[in-house]
């Protein structure tokens, strides 16, 4: 028998992820989200899949841009990860007030801030469920300090690791 959507729900809390926004702009506008659906694919090239639900405001501007940066978020931004989470409102405007923006080669937003930042150019896109699957190519990279990184587990922020 198929397991429930809360027991699913539940063992994906298990699994720690790091918490990152998500970013593009272009001609579908700038906009910005919370995600911790990110993860590698291969280094050559350089390729990220990122998952986003199809209902959020990101999925039809990385469609119309064609861009997107994973910013990895540091320990301390559970403030800033609840903004682009939509916890506290504001609206995609609103939430680029928040912390300091740049850009790498993409023209997608890249936090100042983020422990890294990998610039890419959209390769794919495979709808799956209530998801869209992207496959990015990364542009560049941008490193930050090194310091502790912000991961999400068992519906909870926790800072982990540390600079040696």
């Amino acid at each position: 028998m198929e397991p429930s959507r809360q027991e699913f729900r539940d063992a994906m809390a298990r699994l720690g992820a790091a918490v990152t926004i998500v970013t593009t702009d272009g001609p579908g506008g700038r906009v910005g989200i919370t995600a911790s659906a990110v993860c590698s694919v291969t280094d050559t090239p350089p390729t990220l899949l990122v998952c986003m639900n199809r209902n959020s405001s990101l999925n039809p501007a990385v469609q119309a841009n064609g861009v997107l940066c994973i910013n990895v978020l540091p320990g301390d931004a559970k403030d800033l990860s609840n903004v682009f989470a939509g916890f506290t409102g504001a609206d995609q405007i609103g939430r680029f007030a928040e912390g300091s923006w740049t850009q790498l080669v993409t023209g997608a937003p890249v936090l100042e801030e983020a422990v890294a930042a990998l610039d890419c150019e959209v390769e794919e896109m495979v709808e799956k469920g209530t998801h869209s699957v992207v496959f990015a190519r990364v542009q560049a990279i941008r490193l930050g300090p090194q310091r502790p990184a912000l991961i999400w587990f068992s519906r909870n922020y926790h800072p982990v690791g540390l600079p040696e």
